[in-house]
């Protein structure tokens, strides 16, 4: 075992694209000089975790440690590490480094960075010179531990429940940063498409900004939920009339949804110089005519996740507005089961995994 290295740490991975995910230990360091070592209490399951382990992106790197939306407290840190302490409740999300040097990551863009972000899992981490070192795999949240350098963690808020506050490292800051970039205000219409575990963070987020929210759903089946988690109206768009009714409402729309459907009909419902933003990404290319965004000035837009920066701002804000995400906590050894519903939709709105029931050794 390197001199650095801990005991083997208790783990889910999935061995293969088409293994379902098993017990597993993997090898965490301990923390260097401005590294922090985390104990994870909670870690969220994402629809992403479902199609890296599955291989749907390619390029997947097994054995792999799922999870990315993590939650923990500290518990040692490296001589020089001046932002956390031994105790404090912690977070880390989609990233654990990138190169530093770069525009973006200058910016505080890193998960824009030009040489490409570690991922917390699925990716590589970084040697001395911030570089990518193909001989040391990231493993993510499924797992008891993690080393993180101290510039890529959060600090969660006191006060705020650790397990809601989970998704909010992945599911937060995706609908949080668009929001804050194309400037939604107090008094806009917004619209949100799709009420999942993006979804419901968008209405809640975009109603905590003062905006009047609108959901936009296949089917009645989410009326009373909309309405539940802070929205002001809702519409079926199974209905087509929807569309016509409500054309030129809305200032911005925030899409959630992953499954093709039709662009073009949804950028109607946009005022002049409204904004519609992605973050699904459907299997097949959506076409876009050009006319419905030349005609009324509109804008289509796509959006990632956020920078460590927003990231921090994003928690701060939901602690202030008293806003967490929906859970349904689950112990590890249900998380294949917990795919499978997620694929049906059936979760309200966001599995996390409770890591405490891999402590006692999975």
């Amino acid at each position: 075992m390197p001199v650095n290295a801990m005991p083997r740490t208790p783990a889910y991975a999935a061995l293969d694209a088409s293994s379902p995910l098993a017990p597993f230990s993997i090898e965490r360091r301990e923390p260097g000089p401005r590294e922090v070592l985390i104990d994870i209490l909670y870690c969220g399951v994402c629809h992403s975790d479902i199609h890296q382990v599955r291989d749907e992106w390619g390029g997947a790197i097994f054995p792999m440690v799922p999870g990315h939306e993590i939650v923990g407290r500290v518990a040692a840190v490296g001589a020089d590490v001046v932002r956390h302490r031994v105790g404090d409740a912690v977070g880390v999300g989609c990233f654990v480094d990138s190169c530093r040097r770069c525009a973006p990551c200058e910016a505080g863009d890193e998960h824009f960075c030009e040489a490409g972000m570690s991922g917390t899992y699925n990716s590589y981490e970084r040697d001395a010179d911030h570089r990518f070192d193909k001989s040391r795999p990231t493993y993510g949240g499924y797992s008891t531990a993690i080393t993180v350098d101290e510039a890529y963690v959060l600090r969660i808020p006191d006060g705020m429940p650790l397990d809601r506050a989970a998704p909010l490292l992945c599911a937060g800051i995706t609908t949080y940063s668009p929001l804050r970039h194309f400037g939604v205000k107090a008094g806009d219409e917004v619209a949100v498409v799709g009420l999942g575990g993006l979804g419901h963070m968008a209405v809640k987020l975009a109603a905590a900004m003062g905006a009047r929210v609108t959901v936009l759903s296949s089917t009645e089946a989410k009326r009373g939920d909309a309405a539940g988690l802070g929205a002001h109206d809702f519409a079926a768009t199974g209905d087509r009339k929807v569309f016509k009714e409500r054309a030129r409402q809305f200032d911005f729309i925030i899409d959630t949804v992953s499954a093709e459907h039709d662009y073009n009909a949804y950028l109607g419902l946009l005022k002049i110089d409204g904004t519609m933003v992605l973050l699904g990404i459907p299997d097949v290319p959506v076409p876009v005519a050009a006319g419905v965004l030349i005609m009324k000035r509109r804008r289509l837009a796509g959006s990632l996740i956020g920078g460590i920066r927003e990231t921090q701002e994003m928690l701060d804000f939901c602690a202030a507005h008293d806003v967490a995400a929906d859970i349904e906590l689950i112990d590890i050894a249900d998380v294949n089961t917990a795919y499978e519903r997620m694929l049906k939709g059936d979760v309200r709105y966001r599995f996390v995994i409770d890591l405490a029931s891999l402590r006692g050794g999975g």
